[in-house]
């Protein structure tokens, strides 16, 4: 089978890999870039788990052809935090207990970050359709909310 040459950037680096023409964008990070945050949960963009954004977009990545990446822009949870210093929705999940076996974690996590960064001050009910793409069967979903609100609060003081 042909391989293809992809070149995008990744958490604002430039990245470059081979993949096979079928192969999808979660099994290229995770595979071919290490980037091993973003988990398989049910391979059929039903969970979330796999969540990341694509050119601001934020998408399943089990439903994305790697070779779609090329020339693009990937933000992945790895790329959240600002080197060792935790992002501040990443420390409100700590503060609020919002996460436990961290499957869904990393999906919840990007797809919190990019409604923030289009709606800094989302209302509970806002912050519940926007995540509800994300599966959780660990938490519930309050402590989630919460965070998030508390994130966007903490982000529109600072």
């Amino acid at each position: 089978m042909k391989k293809i040459h992809v070149s995008t950037r990744v958490n604002g680096d430039e990245a470059d890999f081979v993949c096979a023409p079928d192969e999808t964008l979660l099994d290229a990070l995770r595979d071919r870039l290490g980037l091993t945050g973003a988990k398989e949960g049910c391979g059929t963009g039903d969970c979330g788990a796999c969540s990341v954004t694509l050119n601001g977009r934020l998408v399943c990545s089990c439903l994305v052809l790697a070779a779609e990446a090329e020339g693009a822009e990937i933000g992945t949870v790895e790329g959240i935090a600002d080197g060792d210093k935790l992002h501040v929705l990443q420390q409100s999940f700590l503060d609020h207990a919002a996460l436990q076996c961290g499957i869904c974690t990393p999906g919840i996590l990007v797809a919190s970050k990019a409604l923030l960064e289009k709606h800094p001050e989302p209302t509970d009910e806002e912050v519940r359709y926007w995540l509800a793409g994300n599966l959780c069967r660990c938490t519930g979903y309050d402590k989630i909310i919460r965070a998030v609100q508390d994130a966007a609060q903490k982000l529109r003081s600072a």
